[in-house]
């Protein structure tokens, strides 16, 4: 994918229709509630697509704490060739938990799932110059693994179904992070040596683990490192990673309970609640 060189602030005036497009997300997410289709036209590539979060992340009155790293199927690729994508976690929508039991909100109407994450945090700024990285190259950037949960949840109930360029769009599906325990030494580790498992409701779900992301926790990690390079939006430190779903992909509505069990190094219990309107404040810290 080429460079976006473009600023949020100019893209108002210059792309009026993708800024409706982003404020639509931006006010229903804002509003706690379902969007019946999507409010515009699909962009025609992910460098676009990429414009309307940028306009989306500057209207909303948070920072960005870290980004989501998705797998796009083959079949859904465009020329661009990126194999992931990325979408923004904001601070407000991280959580951090000690074993005890957290809520997270889903919008009723919509889309949401749960997600079991292989988390990094940079402990070092990555060079901003560099735009191209290989997953040896990222192993060797200062960070630290953590056990995480993905809230996979949009206003548009639609948003896997109708691809990248659409998730991309919606801040990539994300609308949370929590966070566990560290695993110490990960880049000393071997992806096959992470596994994972996902309840729902007390089923069984999914299994997996590292070995589950394509290319491993690596390549997750290099794309992060190149793409936001390539946006303009160099990765820092503290900066965290979620590095793809390490079992799937698992719906969940309003009142059901998930768990993930990342075998030796934690467990994380979330209960799913619906999302409500959010105060008009700024919470940029």
């Amino acid at each position: 994918m080429s460079t976006d060189h473009s600023a949020p602030s100019d893209g108002r005036t210059e792309a009026p229709e993708l800024a409706a497009i982003a404020d639509s997300f931006v006010s229903a997410r804002r509003q706690g509630r379902a969007l019946p289709g999507f409010p515009g036209d699909i962009p025609d590539d992910l460098v676009t697509a990429y414009r309307v979060q940028d306009l989306a992340i500057a209207q909303w009155p948070d920072r960005v704490a870290g980004w989501k790293v998705g797998f796009i199927a083959p079949e859904r690729r465009d020329g661009s060739g990126d194999e992931r994508l990325l979408g923004p976690i904001f601070a407000r929508q991280l959580k951090l938990t000690t074993g005890g039991q957290e809520t997270f909100d889903v919008f009723a109407g919509g889309f949401g799932a749960v997600e079991a994450e292989y988390v990094l945090r940079l402990d070092a700024d990555a060079p901003a110059e560099k735009t191209h990285w290989t997953p040896e190259e990222a192993a060797t950037v200062a960070s630290t693994l953590f056990i995480g949960m993905e809230v996979a949840s949009s206003p548009l109930a639609t948003i896997n179904q109708l691809g990248p360029r659409v998730v991309v769009s919606d801040f990539g599906n994300n609308n949370g992070l929590v966070m566990g325990a560290e695993i110490p030494g990960w880049a000393d580790r071997s992806d096959a040596s992470l596994t994972c498992r996902t309840w729902i409701e007390g089923r069984q779900v999914g299994q997996g683990g590292a070995t589950t992301l394509p290319g491993g926790l690596r390549a997750a990690f290099a794309f992060a490192l190149a793409r936001s390079a390539r946006r303009g939006r160099p990765l820092k430190a503290g900066d965290l990673i979620a590095t793809g779903n390490a079992t799937g992909i698992h719906d969940i509505l309003p009142g059901q309970r998930a768990r993930i069990d990342f075998a030796g190094h934690g467990t994380i219990e979330c209960l799913a609640v619906a999302a409500t309107p959010k105060d008009e404040g700024d919470w940029r810290a």
